[in-house]
């Protein structure tokens, strides 16, 4: 598995699992912790999950899917920018930890920027982090500016959306995150039609040349650089097979330049992409 160094130097898989829509349904329980816990078994250790996702029911399937096996894993959950003031945050992350049934959470996302003011919530993470409650903290759907707001504060990771159908961030936010030093985790990296991303006639030639999929093409395209962790959401145990095998399939300039022809990296600054 290829890995993705975050600012103190711990490194992590660049190739994790998402759980956005699961825990949705009572009956799909099990087969959903079992694709997790399958992918932790195939080197995919790093788990997304956040407490908006089914109302915390995706952080109980992570909890179920890493029963025994949490000194093998690094978490990632995230809090809402209502739940983001400072003593608001620690709340929130004592029901996280209580439903991932854990001590602590590796990695403490602000889901995106709300109204309370950013150094009220970055205090409410450091109090969070010396109390041991979380290792890391970071941010998601933060854009350049707001990056630059941050300043100097510890920021671990900034997760954007990020496939090629939606290459905005290259302008300017992934150039500045890899200036710092600070990773971007792609969210959705095989966009939120996939079907229409998969559909893709470059994505399609560029799996064809080295007997892959359109998926895996899109998945190693996305960490290429070596400073993006993707994490693609997988609920059956095909699907997620098909995303670990893309950590193995390094992609060559020719191929490169076929997604260019029909995805086209950013000529100007444009909005963040949001889901």
């Amino acid at each position: 598995m290829r890995t993705v160094a975050l600012p103190g130097g711990e490194m992590v898989p660049a190739l994790g699992q998402g759980t956005w829509y699961m825990g949705e349904r009572s009956a799909d329980a099990a087969r959903e912790a079992d694709a997790v816990r399958l992918g932790i078994d195939l080197g995919m250790t790093l788990i997304d999950t956040a407490e908006m996702y089914a109302d915390g029911g995706a952080e109980r399937i992570v909890a179920r899917a890493v029963s025994g096996l949490r000194d093998t894993v690094f978490l990632v959950s995230k809090v809402l920018p209502g739940n983001a003031s400072r003593q608001g945050v620690q709340s929130a992350c004592e029901r996280s930890l209580k439903r991932l049934k854990t001590d602590r959470i590796d990695l403490y996302l602000l889901h995106w920027r709300g109204l309370y003011p950013l150094a009220e919530t970055v205090a409410g993470f450091e109090a969070l982090k010396a109390a041991g409650k979380i290792r890391h903290w970071g941010v998601s759907n933060f854009d350049t500016a707001d990056m630059l707001e941050l300043g100097g504060a510890d920021c671990a990771a900034n997760q954007v959306l990020y496939h090629p159908a939606s290459r905005g961030i290259e302008f300017d936010l992934l150039p500045w995150c890899a200036r710092s030093g600070i990773p971007v985790m792609a969210y959705s990296p095989l966009g939120h039609h996939v079907r229409k991303t998969l559909a893709s006639p470059a994505l399609t030639a560029v799996a064809k040349r080295h007997g892959a999929t359109p998926a895996q093409v899109a998945i190693a395209w996305g960490i290429r650089s070596g400073d993006v962790i993707s994490i693609p959401k997988a609920a059956d145990a095909a699907h997620v097979r098909e995303n670990a095998a893309a950590a193995a399939l390094v992609l060559a300039a020719e191929d490169l330049a076929v997604i260019d022809a029909t995805h086209r990296p950013p000529a100007r600054k444009t909005a963040l992409d949001l889901l």
